[in-house]
């Protein structure tokens, strides 16, 4: 496992969730440390390559806390970033275009073609992720967006439960006391 690689890309990332002109403050750094988290846990349970869904899972959202203006797109300048990176850094090419796949298809709301377990793992640990942030979430909702308390509610509410039904069917069934517990906090 390339442990400097993942250390430095935790550092970066949070760099850059840092940044002032970051819209989405340290509120995506905690999200894409439960990424992290989730994709290590899924990549163990669906013997993935576990280095390479660490750092897809690092690499994931950085197009979006590095310009905001990337978002909409963010899956497919965030795999450009992540090569650029990745190479400068001396990764494995092969391992590198994994990487990429994984972060191109992490979005549950982007129709794609998953083909590899690490790029399912990348994509089921995002979608998971939003439950292990609620403060994030809330803060997005209230403070970013200026939403009302049911109005917001809802939103959130309606965010985890999109979560929830992007998730793969062995993933709903491995996080559904997780999904279960937190939907019964926003009735």
């Amino acid at each position: 496992m390339r442990d400097d690689i993942i250390k430095y890309l935790g550092a970066e990332v949070k760099r850059r969730c840092e940044l002032p002109d970051n819209f989405f403050g340290m509120g995506c750094f905690y999200h894409i440390e439960a990424v992290v988290k989730n994709s290590e846990l899924l990549a163990d349970k669906y013997n993935a390559d576990k280095e390479v869904v660490i750092i897809a899972a690092w690499l994931h959202d950085i197009a979006s806390v590095t310009d905001y203006n990337l978002y909409k797109q963010h899956h497919i300048y965030g795999a450009e970033m992540a090569n650029d990176i990745l190479q400068q850094l001396g990764y494995d090419r092969n391992k590198i275009k994994l990487v990429e796949q994984c972060i191109k298809n992490h979005r549950g709301s982007i129709s794609n073609n998953r083909k590899t377990v690490e790029e399912l793992c990348v994509a089921d640990a995002d979608a998971i992720s939003h439950f292990d942030n609620i403060p994030s979430l809330l803060y997005l909702t209230y403070v970013k967006r200026k939403m009302g308390i049911d109005e917001g509610k809802m939103f959130v509410r309606n965010k985890l439960e999109r979560s929830f039904q992007k998730l793969s069917s062995e993933s709903k069934g491995y996080y559904l006391d997780k999904y279960e517990q937190t939907i019964r906090i926003l009735v």
